[in-house]
């Protein structure tokens, strides 16, 4: 289940006087909206969280390679001039 948050907007001088304020709800998930004279002009998003991988292998079990992936249908060969 995930929690949508509503975007917010800020007009240029708003984005620039509460910029610290606009960084904690982009940090709490919300979506913020930079507008121009109304319009807007761009969105200020949170980053997706970096994984951090220790070891190979941590995708065993989710990941399933067919025994024939290397070999190419005969139609996508041809385009390849592979055949």
């Amino acid at each position: 289940m995930s929690t949508q948050h509503a975007q917010r907007q800020y007009n240029v001088h708003e984005a620039k006087t509460n910029f610290s304020r606009i960084l904690q709800l982009v940090e709490t998930g919300e979506e913020v909206i930079i507008s121009r004279a109304g319009q807007p002009v761009a969105k200020v998003v949170p980053l997706r969280p970096k994984v951090n991988r220790t070891d190979y292998g941590t995708l065993r079990g989710q990941v399933h390679i067919p025994e024939d992936f290397d070999e190419l249908p005969d139609d996508i060969a041809d385009a390849f001039g592979m055949r």
